[in-house]
């Protein structure tokens, strides 16, 4: 690719920077024009954010849900599909990452450049589906978070108004989430803080769950690299907790933040901000995934070896985790939740606005979008449906969706005529396609049970 033609593109993603992103983006150019003075972790700072908020996608509360089940079934069985799922999505958010960055455009936006127009409307109400059985394991996990934390006051009002024990969480929910989202306003600096601040509170929640749960640490590593399904059930979790780490909506999202966010004038600064953003996804998507393997294994190691197969929701994890590890365990734990529901809640609006723009050109204020999202979590909620249950299958949607994101990822990102030199290296697109091809195998498998077994 041209230096004239990478800054044409440049131009045209190149946005106003905010005030709260002044010194972000002006040390970021500094360090892509080789005058920064700043040591390494001063040099990376800049560039570290966006993969954060991809990450959030993959630590929502449907993958507490999913995790959960899995461990306090299977044990340590399906650990193997956490690793998996993980590298997977560490490939696909690093080619969603590198399309918005070598293109200036998001994932939507090159679709409907390159597709008839009815194949993006469909595409785009395809997306919108997925974005809102995304919010709804998001928006109800959070809600049951915040009801974990004082579930004796929520229970007394639910008996005194006959209303669902879960409808005052919700709303108090959906009004932090308004206050949160209006931290865009200010630019990408402060929303990003926020959004890397709560990812620290899941880790650090996690990381004292593992230490107290001392898990067979023997077994642990043989079920992350050996692969096992028992029984078709498992492979209907496990479709779950695929579906529930690559999420289609992160896909979307990872291209549309990194599309003007720091901008390159040549091939050089070019492949400069794609090694920066790589390192911002390892790191991310390993936090990620770290959390991830943490929820099977507190699974794991204290309900299924405690003979407790039968915890299949999340308010049971929390109430069985109080008698087995203590009181500060399930307060933890609780804690957890409530960051994970209230971040990625967010993490959502904001990827249904890019796929909107991206798909239509059209754009709707953000506390409109907030407000059309939460409907379905408030009709659950209403109707007193199961909260965990709710969250697996809302896991089994988003799952099949990903084929429709995934697909024209790769084939974007082949392309040397779109990427320039950020195209993929021929390895990477066959294993790309490897990934795509597992995944819609999956489905299938899935949907073949579900129809005609009866699993």
């Amino acid at each position: 690719m041209a230096d004239n033609s990478q800054k044409t593109k440049s131009e045209q993603t190149e946005q106003i920077v905010k005030p709260a992103d002044f010194s972000t983006v002006s040390t970021a150019r500094e360090v892509l024009e080789g005058r920064s003075k700043k040591n390494i972790f001063g040099r990376l700072l800049p560039f570290l954010g966006p993969a954060f908020i991809a990450s959030v996608a993959y630590l929502d509360p449907g993958n507490y849900a999913t995790n959960i089940q899995a461990g306090a079934r299977y044990g340590y069985e399906l650990l193997w599909v956490i690793v998996a799922s993980n590298l997977m999505a560490m490939l696909i958010q690093t080619m969603s990452a590198k399309l918005g960055i070598a293109t200036g455009k998001n994932l939507a936006e090159m679709m409907r450049d390159h597709y008839p127009r009815w194949a993006s409307i469909i595409m785009w109400l395809m997306m919108e589906l997925v974005a809102m059985a995304t919010d709804l394991a998001e928006f109800i996990g959070a809600a049951l978070g915040i009801y974990l934390l004082i579930p004796g006051i929520f229970q007394r009002i639910g008996n005194l108004t006959g209303l669902p024990d879960l409808l005052i969480p919700a709303i108090l929910m959906g009004a932090l989430t308004f206050v949160v989202l209006l931290l865009e306003h200010g630019g990408f600096r402060p929303l990003e803080a926020l959004i890397i601040g709560l990812v620290g509170v899941i880790a650090v929640s996690y990381l004292i769950e593992t230490i107290l749960d001392k898990p067979d640490w023997g077994l642990l590593a043989y079920h992350s690299v050996v692969p096992y399904f028992s029984d078709t059930n498992s492979v209907l979790l496990a479709t779950g907790i695929l579906g529930a780490t690559v999420m289609p909506h992160a896909i979307f999202l990872h291209s549309g933040l990194m599309q003007g966010r720091i901008t390159t004038h040549n091939d050089h600064q070019l492949r400069r901000l794609f090694r920066f953003e790589l390192v911002d996804i390892l790191i991310a998507m390993s936090i990620a995934g770290l959390v991830n393997a943490a929820m099977l294994i507190m699974a794991a190691s204290t309900f299924f070896t405690h003979g407790l197969s039968n915890i299949g929701t999340i308010e049971e994890a929390y109430r069985t985790l109080t008698p087995l590890l203590g009181g500060a365990a399930s307060f933890v734990f609780a804690i957890s939740l409530l960051a994970s529901g209230h971040s990625s809640s967010t993490v959502g609006t904001m990827a249904g606005q890019v796929i909107m723009q991206g798909f239509i050109h059209r754009k709707i204020p953000m506390w409109i979008r907030r407000l059309m999202t939460m409907i379905p979590s408030f009709i659950v909620i209403g109707f007193r449906f199961d909260p965990t249950t709710t969250l697996v299958l809302s896991q089994v949607v988003l799952s099949f969706g990903l084929p429709f994101a995934i697909i024209p990822l790769v084939f974007f990102t082949a392309r040397r005529d779109l990427m320039g030199v950020l195209v993929n290296r021929r390895i990477t697109t066959i294993v790309a396609s490897i990934v795509a091809a597992l995944i819609v195998a999956l489905n299938l498998f899935l949907l073949y049970q579900i129809i005609f077994v009866g699993s």
